[in-house]
């Protein structure tokens, strides 16, 4: 199984686009962390913000996509998308558990409590716009980052999402498609 990470597009669907044909080819399913269609009032308005073109896109979308809540998202979103947004997402697959939140409301050492509540072996977060990809406790802990507005951080300032396959999680640059950081998941 092949798992597509998304998070903080921000209503910029030529990112979405773009990571479908570059990094999310041959996917079973996309776990976006949040953040979908409203660009936020932090945030700059990308030349390519079109959220009802996203919407569109999104449900045009052959793969089944699951969605956590994130800060910039709304009631009118999940309307609009005719799916709903939840405050987690849990996946499982094959022997992996994968749980997503957007993490706006997380602080220091709240992902490591829950991952481990929840015996996650990834935890999938949003909200900084910064791509990380580590490991911790015997679990993994990725943000994809933001194929849309990303923020400066180890891997630079590229647009980036992550994907989870049965060797384990990989970061990867939008434009591209190329890995930027891998790890494989740690023995149980």
């Amino acid at each position: 199984m092949r798992i597509g990470i998304i998070s903080d597009t921000h209503g910029d669907g030529a990112a979405w686009e773009q990571a479908l044909a570059n990094c999310f080819r041959n996917v079973d399913m996309i776990v976006h962390a949040g953040d979908v269609l409203y660009h936020g009032p932090r945030n700059p308005i990308v030349a390519t913000y079109a959220p009802k073109d996203l919407a569109t896109l999104i449900k045009e979308a052959s793969v089944p996509l699951l969605i956590a809540r994130g800060n910039c998202d709304a009631e009118v979103d999940s309307m609009v998308l005719n799916l709903p947004l939840m405050e987690q997402v849990v996946v499982q697959m094959g022997r992996r558990r994968l749980v997503a939140q957007h993490g706006h409301r997380l602080v220091a050492g709240d992902a490591e409590q829950l991952a481990a509540y929840y015996q996650a072996d990834l935890w999938i977060s949003g909200h900084t716009h910064v791509a990380r990809l580590i490991a911790s406790q015997g679990r993994l802990f990725v943000n994809p980052g933001s194929p849309s507005l990303p923020h400066s951080g180890p891997l630079g300032n590229i647009k980036t999402v992550a994907l989870a396959d049965e060797e384990g999680v990989k970061i990867l640059a939008v434009a591209t498609g190329e890995v930027l950081q891998e790890m494989a998941w740690p023995q149980k």
